[in-house]
């Protein structure tokens, strides 16, 4: 993954600095302001996984020229976007271990946050603050993680299909499948369904694709989904009302993917369309 940070020096000369770790970017333009500090590190930026004995870990930010600095916090977002901390968390240059700092006054600043095996897998954010002797607070860095909760990764599970058993050409259907997974919502990748015609060959898009994703976004006119988040995954469709379109059984598949590419059990179900 890539850490971007963004400043403006005193000649206004925007300097992007790139950290290198996994195999994703992170492009977040941070707002332009005029310091005379300079971050020089993030931490962590890297993959972590959960450890029973020791949840805790070491957030860090060190700067150049840090001597107008009057505060540095952050804030930590899991990869479902929820924050896990209530208040800001204070970066502390004290050099004290307790709060993950090594030593006083050299302009690092770091504290330590407990993790959870219960807490979703995926890529985290950290966003960094600085208040400055002007009392002028702004966000100079996003750092990013990945977290690996330590579980056994199980395949997620499909079920509750609800399709007609028949449709008509020209007429909109919804159809919609629920999908769970014991390693948590955010460990499912993908929920999809092939389609088979009544002579069985196989329906793709215009670029080859035969699995055609499903929702649960909530949006009730696009995609026929009802609720967000729900684990109910749905998706809105009609069959064409011309010669094209083949009269006899065709062939739903259903399936769902997670994040470490285990599949899901298959659901299949043919439907007549008259």
């Amino acid at each position: 993954m890539k850490i971007k940070i963004l400043k403006l020096f005193s000649i206004s000369l925007l300097l992007a600095i790139i950290f290198a770790g996994c195999d994703k970017q992170y492009d977040t333009v941070i707002e332009n302001f005029n310091p005379n500090y300079q971050v020089k590190l993030v931490s962590p930026s890297d993959s972590i996984r959960y450890n029973r004995v020791d949840s805790l870990i070491t957030i860090r930010i060190a700067f150049n020229n840090f001597s107008s600095i009057q505060n540095v916090f952050c804030d930590v977002y899991a990869a479902d976007n929820t924050k896990l901390n209530s208040s800001p968390l204070s970066l502390l240059d004290n050099g004290k271990i307790a709060n993950g700092d090594d030593v006083a006054k050299d302009g690092s600043y770091a504290n330590k946050i407990g993790l959870s095996e219960y807490y979703p897998n995926g890529i985290y954010n950290i966003k960094y603050f600085v208040t400055d002797n002007s009392n002028t607070t702004k966000q100079v860095a996003l750092g990013t993680f990945k977290f690996d909760n330590g579980q056994n990764n199980i395949a997620p599970v499909i079920s509750n299909l609800i399709l007609a058993d028949s449709l008509n050409v020209g007429v909109s259907f919804v159809f919609s499948v629920l999908a769970t997974d014991q390693n948590g919502y955010n460990d499912i990748l993908r929920v999809y369904f092939e389609l088979y015609r009544p002579d069985s060959t196989l329906v793709t898009d215009g670029n080859g694709n035969s699995k055609f994703r499903m929702y649960d976004d909530g949006n009730l006119t696009v995609y026929g989904d009802q609720v967000a988040g729900d684990g109910i995954f749905s998706f809105k469709n009609s069959f064409l009302d011309d010669v094209s379109t083949q009269r006899g059984f065709w062939r739903f598949e259903f399936e769902a993917i997670d994040i470490g590419n285990k599949l899901s059990n298959k659901i299949i179900k043919q439907v007549k369309v008259l």
